[in-house]
């Protein structure tokens, strides 16, 4: 799974231990960010300590501290799905936390991104498409086999998970930057385009 990405992300930037597995591929990351409580010793003789970034509050996450302080059209992020539940969760709350910073969460078997605006997602019909919201959010939607119209979600009462594709193309309007959309990891590709294509961006804090 992070191969793929290593060979097309020209900036490879680890949350603290996370290191670790860059060097195990071979590659010394280009900065290091975190509280840096799960950073080896030995990992860490073998990074330039000018890409060391410690931050030590502990009111964030590792991911958080990583994702506020990078700025790229999209950000992928691997190593925060599929593993500890709570991790996972955690991931997901800081990309509702950080609209402006567009980011796609790549697991073994799921890919997911915070919804911008406007998405327009090319799947083939059938396609699993969850939306899961991370506080009262609505919408439209074509392309769906139950469309989002007209529904207020929240997460303690109306999500959207095991949606699929009616057609080849989906597209969503949201009004607020509150909905996750999880997609089957071989959509990444589709993903992937759909956010950096999407024709406005959520602003800080929105």
């Amino acid at each position: 799974m992070l191969t793929p990405l290593l060979d097309r992300c020209p900036v490879r930037v680890a949350a603290d231990g996370g290191a670790a597995a860059l060097l195990a591929a071979g590659i010394v990351p280009d900065a290091v960010i975190g509280d840096l409580d799960s950073l080896s010793l030995a990992d860490r003789g073998r990074i330039p300590s000018e890409r060391i970034h410690r931050i030590t509050e502990q009111d964030s996450t590792d991911f958080d501290k990583c994702l506020r302080n990078l700025d790229a059209p999209l950000i992928h992020a691997a190593g925060f799905l599929g593993a500890r539940l709570d991790h996972q969760l955690a991931a997901m709350t800081v990309l509702a936390r950080r609209p402006d910073r567009p980011c796609l969460l790549i697991g073994r078997e799921d890919v997911a991104a915070l919804c911008p605006p406007e998405l327009a997602l090319d799947l083939p019909v059938g396609s699993r498409v969850s939306l899961y919201p991370m506080a009262e959010v609505g919408g439209s939607s074509r392309g769906l086999r139950w469309p989002i119209d007209g529904l207020r979600f929240t997460p303690d009462r109306i999500t959207g998970t095991s949606n699929e594709s009616d057609a080849p193309r989906v597209e969503l309007r949201l009004d607020a930057p509150k909905m996750l959309i999880i997609l089957p990891v071989q959509a990444r590709a589709s993903l992937e385009r759909a956010l950096l294509e999407a024709p406005s961006r959520w602003p800080a804090r929105a």
